[in-house]
């Protein structure tokens, strides 16, 4: 198979798809790979790299889409790219359809089939091993961005994440407890702070308190109680996931007013369109803004900040998927693999994945009887 990887284009995004290592499997698995040019400068990668891996590289992103059977990146394809896909042509990359009707709707129209590395489940079909590596550095990212913005300069409330002899630490509210909540406790537990998970599995509450043993409490996630806790909050970290479905606002623009002035509010789940009603996508150049004196911090491509351990993860964890794309073709890779085949959102100019069809209001197509046979 001829697999491309062209240069991410979204702001501030210095992650590539495959890095020389990755490069260097699919070749010893007999395809070609092409690269566009200076795809993997950001993170120290040159073109030379690359093809002493075994790629050719390409001078524009056009040429890797019109030449590869699949397409592999790391990031949502914008507009401009949407329309250099093509029908049958293989997209594997993040997708977070739910919250981007316009994205979905020019993948529909390219006929091409998109993969998304966020609805991959795990052997057990609970996990979701290709979202997870990015969850953990977004979890472990979302209390390091807190702290800095709890700094008075920064708009926050003055308070120390950590305790000083004498002085409450600031307490941690966590929204969901999974990969990414679990990783932003641990942190914060380390740095010290006054941490409370809220969580509504049962399972993971009891895994959490496990866990936790007492240096982090553990609730049952309910709107009285988060209406309660905000007011005395003051860094709260929104990681809630419905796979492949909007997130609910779990804090409403009313509730806001009561919140301590300068309380910082982290949303990792600003991909799949965020936990609070007033989350709206940042950046990293532009990364915070305000709303009735609450710092609200929504960049959309968090792990991004550290791009270099964010493409190495990521390359570790989707490489055995795309060489499976790869080596058998994606109809047949998906029969082997159900997990696999969860990945499918869209085909033929259709919505094979459930939740993100009833997020967007668009007919759901089953996936044909020759994918679950």
């Amino acid at each position: 198979m001829l697999v491309g990887c062209p240069k991410e284009i979204k702001a501030q995004e210095y992650r590539v798809g495959l890095v020389p290592s990755s490069v260097k499997e699919y070749v010893k698995h007999g395809h070609k790979v092409i690269m566009e040019t200076t795809a993997g400068v950001g993170i120290n990668f040159s073109d030379d790299d690359y093809i002493a891996a075994g790629a050719e590289i390409r001078g524009t992103a056009k040429e890797i889409f019109d030449e590869a059977d699949m397409i592999i990146k790391v990031k949502e394809p914008i507009a401009i790219e949407c329309t250099m896909l093509r029908e049958g042509q293989i997209l594997f990359t993040y997708l977070h359809l739910a919250a981007n009707p316009e994205q979905a709707k020019c993948l529909i129209d390219s006929g091409c089939v998109a993969i998304a590395y966020e609805t991959v489940t795990s052997v057990d079909g609970r996990g979701l091993p290709l979202l997870a590596p990015m969850s953990e550095i977004a979890g472990r990212l979302s209390i390091q961005v807190g702290a800095f913005n709890l700094q008075k300069h920064m708009g926050g409330t003055g308070r120390m994440i950590s305790a000083v002899p004498g002085i409450l630490p600031a307490k941690v509210l966590i929204l969901g407890g999974g990969v990414a909540g679990f990783n932003a406790a641990r942190m914060a537990v380390g740095m010290e702070a006054d941490v409370t998970i809220l969580e509504r599995n049962h399972d993971r509450l009891r895994y959490l308190d496990d866990y936790f043993a007492g240096r982090a409490k553990v609730i049952y996630s309910v709107t009285d109680f988060i209406e309660r806790a905000v007011k005395l909050t003051d860094l709260i970290i929104g990681a809630v996931l419905i796979p492949g479905a909007s997130t609910p606002h779990l804090i409403r623009k009313d509730i806001l007013k009561t919140m301590m002035p300068g309380t910082v509010m982290v949303d990792i789940s600003i991909d799949q369109g965020g936990c609070f009603e007033t989350s709206k996508t940042t950046t990293h150049s532009d990364p915070t803004y305000i709303i009735d004196d609450v710092v609200h911090y929504c960049v959309a491509n968090m792990p991004g900040a550290v791009p270099l351990s964010s493409a190495l993860a990521l390359n570790h964890a989707v490489s055995p998927y795309g060489l499976a794309l790869a080596d058998k073709g994606w109809k047949q890779a998906m029969l082997e693999d159900k997990n696999l085949r969860n990945g499918l959102n869209i085909l033929n100019g259709e919505v094979t994945y459930e939740n993100v069809a009833n997020a967007l209001e668009l007919p759901y197509s089953p996936q044909p009887a020759d994918l679950v046979s």
